[in-house]
């Protein structure tokens, strides 16, 4: 026997229910960079998307890293190519790329501007970036002005200077698209939310109470906590000069059904939102809402899926962020190694809702 067949002879088998068998058998991109496998029968190792025809179970051994692979005697597979970049790798990098493109440019830049310089048909290539994101070339560009048009307002700059710092070509073209980028005029704004109409009203669930509030456009906050008058505190924080006001018996449905999303029922998918934040904060909250119910993510992972593997801290900030609780489920995301970290509104409530997730599912 050589010595590659008794490296491989003596590696361990794997249960039949093992994830990774059922992301290798469903061919799961997901799972790329997560492991390897490798085939007893072929010596070589791939990626779990491969292509290839399944090969039998008992042939099958599971990998941390490539290195282990070749550790243990197996080549890479020429069809997937384990040791480069894989194609969602590559977009996500290829993405990451245009939304710092489109960061850095002083004017708006056009969808088919980008589509020819990374060179891909305008209808592919949005299709891709959305996909990536969470949202279209456009959407992202209007979202990166809306965070510096804030905050330069939050600074007390001049509504005109923010306009322009923002990257708004005139006046005209803001003011037409004022209350997409803000929620509501820029004046407003820059005073609090003054004279803004925010509808709000106070639950009790098993984890304690709830806060919801809803703009005209959509709901705007979610909060959880212990006290009800901190929570109001919370949202006077966010709109200090805002009109406040206490929601009537058909707001009160909206809070039942946000209560049944506490307490397992799931049915709150489709909540109108009125999402305000950064580019980025945007991407992240646009990622979590793609985590199904009874999963996890890392923060790593998230960090990889919008194409930005460095800003691990920049995504948990981003989920530190997120005003909208449930809705957008920033308590599936954990740490790497599986402990739950900190958490908005508690470690326990968190423990408590992915407890739930996983028994219903």
């Amino acid at each position: 026997m050589t010595a590659q067949s008794k490296q491989i002879a003596r590696t361990p088998p794997v249960d039949d229910c093992d994830w990774r068998w059922k992301a290798v058998a469903a061919r799961d991109r997901q799972a790329d960079g997560k492991f390897f496998y490798s085939v007893k029968t072929t010596g070589v190792y791939c990626r779990p998307s491969c292509a290839s025809r399944l090969a039998k179970r008992q042939n099958v051994v599971f990998h941390q890293t490539q290195a282990d692979a070749v550790a243990a005697g197996f080549r890479p597979c020429l069809r997937c190519k384990p040791g480069e970049p894989s194609l969602s790798e590559s977009h996500a990098a290829l993405v990451a790329r245009v939304c710092r493109r489109i960061e850095n440019a002083e004017t708006p830049v056009s969808l088919a501007t980008v589509a020819r310089e990374v060179r891909m048909s305008p209808c592919y290539f949005h299709r891709l970036f959305k996909g990536i994101t969470g949202l279209t070339p456009k959407e992202y560009g209007v979202a990166h002005r809306a965070g510096r048009l804030q905050g330069h307002l939050r600074r007390g700059g001049t509504v005109t200077e923010a306009i322009f710092d923002a990257g708004f070509n005139s006046g005209g073209r803001f003011y037409e698209t004022s209350h997409e980028v803000l929620g509501m005029t820029a004046t407003t704004f820059r005073a609090g939310g003054k004279n803004t109409d925010i509808w709000f009203a106070i639950g009790q669930s098993s984890l304690g109470s709830i806060l919801v509030a809803r703009s005209r456009k959509g709901v705007c906050a979610i909060l959880l906590g212990d006290d009800p008058e901190t929570l109001m505190r919370d949202l006077q924080d966010r709109f200090p000069k805002a009109n406040l006001v206490g929601g009537d018996a058909t707001f009160e449905k909206l809070v039942s059904k946000v209560v049944g999303l506490v307490e397992g029922l799931h049915g709150g998918a489709d909540l109108p939102l009125d999402i305000r934040g950064t580019a980025f904060q945007q991407r992240v909250w646009n990622a979590l809402r793609k985590i199904p119910i009874g999963s996890t993510a890392s923060y790593s992972d998230i960090a990889k899926r919008i194409g930005s593997p460095k800003s691990v801290r920049a995504v948990a900030q981003a989920c530190g962020a997120n005003m909208i609780a449930l809705a957008i489920p920033c308590h599936r995301v954990i740490r790497s190694d599986g402990a739950l970290s900190g958490y908005r509104w508690g470690v326990e409530r968190k423990r408590v809702l992915l407890e739930r997730e996983a028994a219903a599912t």
